[in-house]
């Protein structure tokens, strides 16, 4: 690995409105490192990584590659470095091609002057090869892709530039385990050629895989700079959130109530012959692969989508959920896997989506209960903590963490008897993902029936009553916590199909 640095930043400052959220950061890394880059939400992270990409101007600073100071202004100036970011955020143009998006802004031309359309797809089809999506033709419009197809083309178009510095921003939140795994191999390719990369992660296990060592940011401050291996993953935490947490998971021992909740051999478009039960009190978690039929299932339950054989009790009696209307009516509540897309109005301010669910309860007719309606936002605000201006603020203001929080707090307000958390803590910092935990020990020592969709196999683990791990639309096995050892690779033995399919009743 060369020893001089290929990246200095120095001395960076940024503020917003008066709001200083950089202070005097420096960041600095040699050629063909894998640097994580780690923080709660809020912590700098991003706004660091966007002066460097050329989205945002710095107050003061400087920056400097390969010892040369240089001026990054624009993102075009930022890629002519050989800078280039994988946001988070899919932005691909989806009326265009997979090859156009990979090239956009760099079209290869005929000696004609026009756009050399064969060389564009021929380009993009070796770069697809490369991480993995040589089936997928280069001229399928972006639109017809999967999310985890869209994420991976993006990682495509950003190799296509031929980067000597690659920003990763949460690189495998819409991925399958099969194409992590093939953007790891393409990681470490990418490093021995000499391809420096900002890995940007709330997975501490994905940092532990990937990184040659790990800076941590709080609270718009460079923290440390430590190799990976030398320091441990509380550590990290610890200096991620500026004190020790105590009881990560907390200890939650089950005390089922009367069962609430029996699914039989229910199977819709997506899912086949499930079974299982819920009770007051339990928290069922169930994992799998993407593409498993978790969030399928739940759905179901939700009445998003139809069940086509099967039943559903609740509290003993058949039961026929046909729209989230009539889930809600029964005490069925939902936290979406996307909080962003469907379980949130970003527009809108806190208290309107902390309130959605029961408006009725404050509003009758044109009289609006102000009173009651505070009531109902205090007593969530202070049970979530929510970090926030007040709650007129707006939605898409707030960190990851916060805006799970008020997803969550919509649903709790309904008072709902079963609540469905699908990936609750995605994309959440280490120590919103601590008061989530503790937050769904709460709910269920009240006796709410909860059923928790993680592909965190060390959240399921800590956190689950019983485990249901799902493989092709099946439930194909239960776990016990409390009275069997369980591995992650038993779970995965399940989960990737390594079994005779059977349909457990539980």
């Amino acid at each position: 690995m060369n020893e001089d640095y290929i990246l200095q930043m120095k001395g960076i400052n940024k503020s917003f409105s008066g709001v200083h959220v950089l202070h005097d950061v420096s960041f600095e890394m040699r050629a063909g490192e894998v640097r994580a880059l780690a923080g709660e939400n809020g912590a700098g992270k991003s706004t660091l990584m966007k002066i460097l990409g050329g989205i945002y101007d710095c107050d003061s600073g400087e920056i400097l590659i390969q010892g040369e100071k240089i001026g990054i202004g624009s993102v075009q100036d930022a890629s002519r470095h050989g800078v280039s970011i994988i946001h988070q955020e899919i932005v691909l143009v989806q009326d265009m091609t997979v090859g156009e998006n990979i090239f956009l802004g760099r079209e290869f031309k005929t000696r004609s002057g026009f756009v050399d359309f064969r060389r564009i797809y021929k380009e993009a089809s070796e770069i697809l090869g490369r991480i993995g999506l040589g089936d997928l033709s280069p001229d399928t419009v972006v639109r017809e892709l999967s999310l985890s197809q869209q994420q991976m083309v993006e990682i495509a178009k950003a190799l296509s530039a031929n980067s000597r510095i690659l920003v990763m921003d949460e690189p495998t939140s819409s991925l399958t385990d099969r194409e992590v795994e093939f953007l790891f191999d393409q990681i470490r390719a990418l490093s021995k050629k000499g391809v420096s990369i900002i890995y940007i992660s709330h997975k501490m296990d994905e940092i532990n895989q990937i990184a040659d060592s790990i800076t941590i940011m709080r609270d718009g401050r460079h923290i440390l700079t430590r190799p990976i291996c030398g320091i441990s993953y509380e550590e990290i935490i610890q200096n991620m959130v500026g004190h020790k947490i105590e009881d990560y998971y907390p200890d939650y021992k089950v005390k089922p109530g009367k069962e609430v909740l029996r699914v039989e051999h229910m199977t819709t478009e997506k899912v086949e012959d499930i079974s299982f039960t819920l009770s007051e009190g339990e928290i069922l978690g169930i994992t799998g692969l993407m593409g498993a039929g978790r969030t399928e299932m739940v759905n179901a339950l939700f009445g998003l989508e139809p069940v086509l054989s099967g039943e559903i009790y609740l509290d003993g009696q058949k039961s026929v959920i046909q729209s989230p209307r009539e889930a809600m009516k029964k005490k069925i509540s939902l936290v979406p896997e996307d909080r962003k897309e469907k379980g949130l109005f970003l527009e809108n301010s806190i208290s309107f989506n902390m309130t959605v669910t029961v408006m009725d309860e404050f509003i009758k007719g044109i009289a609006v209960d102000s009173k009651k309606e505070q009531e109902i936002l205090d007593e969530y605000v202070n049970q979530l903590d929510i970090k926030m201006a007040d709650t007129e603020q707006l939605v898409v203001e707030l960190s990851g963490g916060n805006q799970q929080k008020v997803v969550i707090s919509k649903w709790l307000a309904s008072a709902p008897r079963i609540l469905i958390l699908d990936e609750p803590t995605r994309g959440v910092d280490v120590g919103a993902k601590s008061d989530i935990y503790h937050l769904i020990c709460k709910i269920a020592e009240k006796g709410v029936a909860i059923i928790l969709i993680s592909s965190e196999l060390p959240e399921v683990m800590n956190m689950s009553s019983r485990i249901g791990v799902m493989c092709e639309g099946r439930l194909v096995k239960f776990f016990e916590p409390d009275k069997e050892e369980i591995t992650q690779e038993k779970i995965m033995h399940y989960a990737t199909g390594g079994y005779e399919h059977e349909t457990y009743s539980q």
